[in-house]
């Protein structure tokens, strides 16, 4: 298809920008430093349109869409976390996740259709899947921000954890509301407990229990921070991992295996 056969050149230009970004931030450059993320933002963000035009539907069904709109969120997750706590280092950091993301997508292109089966054609779908997106994002973010204090030890890093991880579990919990209401529609239940719901409810308890170590030992930061880097891997586990385990086979998710 036109649209996706053009994408590495969306990242070519986007990656440049985030790139250039980068070194402004890294230089001090403040305000050139968030332009050029921007643009970063609103030229991945201008093929996600063009493609849900193409599609003639939200790019969001197969794998591939979804580390679409996680390479977006990403880079949006990242210049918000400059533009508000001034990390110089970490659009670095978002660039690189952002950038690995999306190169994955240009080595394995996958199909993509016009075609939603029945169980994705509910009101609930897209909201599900777009928030579920940007709190991956935030609480990615909020990972990096984990291990960077482990290497360091700057305590001034901390509101900006707390608050990514605030912001990203009441997206994450939004996300699993959402989700039980179309899986109401789609399946007559709200939940099923197969494998990628089971893994969902533990990734939401590890960033909970993170949540309550912290108010709880607010002197335990580093048992805080390991607990977030376990709770991300839980999350990676949530998001793909599980569609290649043995039981995914008879899960209601199982469409996520031929994508």
């Amino acid at each position: 298809m036109i649209g996706w056969n053009i994408f590495p050149l969306f990242v070519v230009v986007t990656a440049v920008l985030a790139v250039v970004a980068s070194v402004l931030a890294l230089r001090d450059c403040r305000k050139s430093a968030i332009i050029a993320s921007l643009f970063a933002v609103a030229v991945l963000g201008a093929f996600v349109v063009m493609l849900w035009v193409e599609l003639e539907r939200p790019p969001m069904r197969t794998m591939g869409e979804t580390r679409l709109w996680y390479s977006l969120f990403l880079l949006v997750a990242g210049v918000a976390t400059y533009a508000k706590w001034r990390f110089k280092w970490v659009l670095s950091f978002s660039t690189l996740l952002a950038t690995v993301f999306m190169v994955i997508n240009c080595l394995r292109p996958e199909l993509h259709d016009k075609s939603l089966m029945p169980a994705l054609q509910s009101a609930w779908f897209m909201p599900h899947v777009a928030v579920y997106m940007f709190s991956y994002a935030l609480l990615g973010v909020a990972t990096l921000l984990a291990i960077y204090y482990l290497v360091k030890r700057n305590e001034s890093i901390l509101p900006a954890i707390d608050n990514l991880l605030g912001g990203g579990l009441a997206l994450f919990t939004v996300g699993m509301l959402t989700g039980a209401l179309w899986a109401k529609q789609a399946w007559g239940e709200y939940w099923s407990w197969d494998a990628k719901e089971a893994w969902a409810a533990a990734t939401w308890f590890l960033y909970l229990g993170a949540i309550h170590l912290r108010l709880m030992c607010p002197r335990g930061v580093q048992k805080f921070c390991i607990v977030l880097i376990v709770a991300f891997l839980s999350l990676q586990m949530c998001w793909y991992g599980v569609n290649y385990l043995p039981s995914a086979e008879k899960s209601v998710h199982s469409y996520n295996r031929n994508n």
